[in-house]
């Protein structure tokens, strides 16, 4: 009789759910083969693969500036901070002088998978810490489960941006507050919304630890922008005031400046002038931008003194409110925004609701972009006629939705709770 052998260990559902290490691999496997692919490249003029209809050939046009003109911030203008206008570059030449844009666009999504990758771990990670394991391993799966990480990894560079966010209140919370400067002091030259998160530190720490936090946030930021002001300073300042001088776009704002068109910025060659980075696109603002700021900052500061609850919960709210009171203040709106969005509601709302609202703002920004705005070659990407109607009720209906998250938040701030989430 053939001698019988030990079944193999079997896998069960509990198991599957509660290891990490494989939802990592699958997170991972998932993306990195997908990239493989349908891997980005170009046909002619025409953009394939699974970054068509993003910004990374975007990214890479202007990045091939290096090749004719020279470097950013020195030789032509960029709207972006010197951290990401350097990193497109350096891709660009190790993509190969002269052109290559599947390689770029596979040196590029390597790097976003693994920054969201990053994201990954810290929301189970500061998802445990704010509730308890189960929870944290539960919102892991929610995260890797959604569509806009997954795309957006694939069409602009906002995952590092989050990343960025997410480290930076990690290290909030473990009370590592120079390592928290220095995150977001890094993380605002990529984008400067991290720099935002600073406001938490002031409500959840001394006034001697805010400032520390803050003044090493500022010698990060200031040290690099410092050199390329001092070489080129003509250059150099359209990286910290090109977004703010553009024409309102894709908000509530731009429906009533009467502005139905996206924000982008005129064709390359404008980069070699400095004076266009401040060509309005667009109608003028009907309500100020310094009227909008002033607003906000009023808003800010009035929740910052109504503020009851001082455990991390309130903290990472505290992040969440100070972030989406910036984004429905500006005078555009753009989808990728919604990568730094989502851990922040998943972490404050752990529940059906939360993950329902994400569902909800993930559908209204699909179909705002790519559904709608890709049927507007014929108009010169204007909306106009029967996608106007559609268009203004989804910027309305996002509106609304992001103002009732702020009013969840407020609700959260104003539970009164010691550091320790004792009721007070």
């Amino acid at each position: 009789m053939a001698k019988r052998t030990a079944d193999a260990p079997t896998l069960s559902l509990g198991a599957l759910l509660g290891d990490f290490r494989l939802l990592l691999l699958l997170f991972v496997g998932f993306r990195v083969l997908l990239l493989l692919a349908y891997q980005p490249l170009t046909i002619g003029n025409v953009e394939r693969g699974v970054s068509a209809g993003g910004d990374f050939q975007t990214y890479y046009q202007i990045a091939s500036l290096s090749d004719t003109v020279g470097l950013p911030l020195r030789d032509w203008w960029s709207e972006f901070p010197p951290l990401w206008s350097y990193t497109s570059v350096t891709l660009y030449q190790l993509a190969g002088r002269g052109g290559n844009y599947a390689a770029f666009a596979l040196l590029l999504g390597a790097i976003l998978i693994a920054a969201d990758t990053g994201s990954l771990i810290l929301v189970r990670k500061i998802g445990t810490r704010l509730y308890r394991a189960d929870t944290g391993m539960a919102l892991a799966w929610v995260y890797a489960l959604l569509a806009v990480p997954l795309v957006f990894t694939y069409w602009t560079f906002e995952g590092l941006v989050t990343f960025s966010l997410l480290l930076g209140v990690w290290w909030l919370l473990n009370e590592r507050d120079g390592r928290a400067g220095a995150v977001f002091g890094i993380g605002a030259l990529l984008k400067f919304t991290p720099a935002l998160a600073l406001g938490a530190a002031w409500r959840y720490r001394s006034a001697r630890q805010a400032a520390g936090t803050t003044v090493i946030s500022l010698l990060i930021f200031g040290g690099v922008f410092a050199p390329f002001l001092l070489q080129n300073a003509a250059m150099t300042l359209p990286s910290l005031t090109a977004q703010w001088s553009k024409a309102s776009y894709q908000s509530v704002w731009a429906l009533l400046d009467g502005n139905y068109r996206t924000g982008n910025f005129g064709p390359l060659e404008d980069r070699l002038d400095p004076a266009k980075a401040a060509v309005l696109l667009g109608n003028p603002a009907v309500i100020p931008g310094w009227l909008r700021l002033g607003a906000a900052a009023a808003l800010g500061l009035w929740l910052f003194a109504r503020t009851r609850r001082y455990d991390d919960k309130g903290l990472v709210a505290f992040v969440a409110a100070t972030l989406l009171i910036f984004f429905l203040q500006a005078q555009g709106w753009s989808p990728q925004w919604l990568m730094q969005i989502i851990p922040f509601v998943l972490l404050c709302f752990p529940n059906r609701n939360g993950i329902l609202i994400l569902l909800v703002l993930s559908g209204v920004t699909f179909t705002e972009y790519p559904f709608l705005w890709l049927r507007t070659g014929d108009s010169g990407g204007m909306m106009t006629g029967a996608l106007v109607v559609p268009y203004v009720m989804l910027v309305l209906a996002r509106t609304g939705l992001l103002a009732g998250v702020v009013v969840g938040l407020y609700r959260i701030l104003r539970q009164p709770r010691d550091r320790d989430g004792r009721a007070i």
